[in-house]
């Protein structure tokens, strides 16, 4: 079992601010980022979605990706974040560039969180991985039931299927499988980015394990932004910039492209359950 989201330390002036993570209150329920597209897209359910830093290609025939998941996820220190050695210094994990493009399905499933419309998802990890595909099923089940998540919104709830029908599901890749399904819908992912394209919230293998240099110290927690920004894709929340210098950088920023002053922030709402937003970015 996952032992809990570390606290992610944010590098201030004088010292670091701390951004923790929580699980659901009695009754009140709130939850709830991603990398550096130059598109656009519809942020809605079915819509394609570049993580930042993911280029648009000339519109291609959108083919669905495989809808029969299989792969499997990493906990600690086998997720590759950070495996050390006996001499106890930590080895950088190996990524492959690409995979079968099979998927295993994490089993079981979870309990509904948030209130309004259950959405149902799956966990998928392609095979191959040295990732358990339980470790990162239990991962994202904490990212979504985090008071400060998408859930506080009031009217959005989840559920983890591992059968029948789903809404959505958080797929775990190699930079090369990420590209051919994120390619698939017109975006160029460039082996390194995120993206949401129709029901697939792809996450690139790379940034799992290695993160962003912003985030390299606290991996889990750019975990948190990469499922909260896409999920937040897949809900119809399009790319905005930093409110103002010292101000949490929004969940729905493209982080990756860098922090323009803001300080990291994975969540899309506060502990008030406000949410956490900046202007437009087109």
């Amino acid at each position: 079992m996952w032992a809990g989201l570390a606290a992610l330390t944010v590098l201030g002036t004088a010292g670091f601010a701390a951004v923790g993570w929580t699980s659901p209150g009695g009754g009140d329920t709130h939850a709830d980022g991603r990398s550096e597209p130059t598109e656009r897209a519809e942020a809605g359910p079915g819509s394609s979605r570049p993580e930042p830093g993911a280029k648009t290609t000339p519109s291609r025939p959108a083919t669905s990706p495989s809808s029969s998941p299989s792969g499997s996820p990493s906990s600690s220190p086998s997720t590759g974040e950070s495996a050390a050695g006996s001499s106890g210094r930590s080895s950088k994990p190996v990524i492959p560039a690409t995979g079968p493009g099979t998927f295993t399905t994490a089993s079981g499933g979870s309990d509904t969180v948030g209130k309004g419309t259950v959405l149902r998802y799956r966990v998928d990890v392609e095979d191959g991985l040295d990732l358990s595909a339980a470790d990162v099923a239990e991962q994202v089940e904490d990212i979504l039931a985090d008071r400060r998540g998408w859930t506080a919104d009031g009217h959005t709830a989840f559920r983890r299927v591992s059968s029948g029908a789903t809404d959505f599901a958080v797929r775990v890749a190699t930079p090369g499988t990420v590209d051919k399904i994120c390619g698939q819908y017109g975006l160029d992912t460039g082996g390194e980015v995120n993206c949401n394209v129709s029901q697939n919230v792809m996450v690139n293998l790379k940034r799992w394990l290695l993160a962003t240099p912003v985030y390299a110290k606290d991996v889990t927690a750019y975990r948190g932004l990469i499922i909260n920004h896409e999920v937040g894709h897949f809900l119809r929340h399009d790319h905005v910039g930093c409110p103002g210098e010292g101000q949490p950088a929004p969940a729905m920023m493209q982080q990756i492209k860098g922090m323009h002053g803001c300080v990291p922030n994975v969540w899309p709402y506060d502990e008030k359950g406000r949410y956490i937003t900046g202007p437009a970015v087109s």
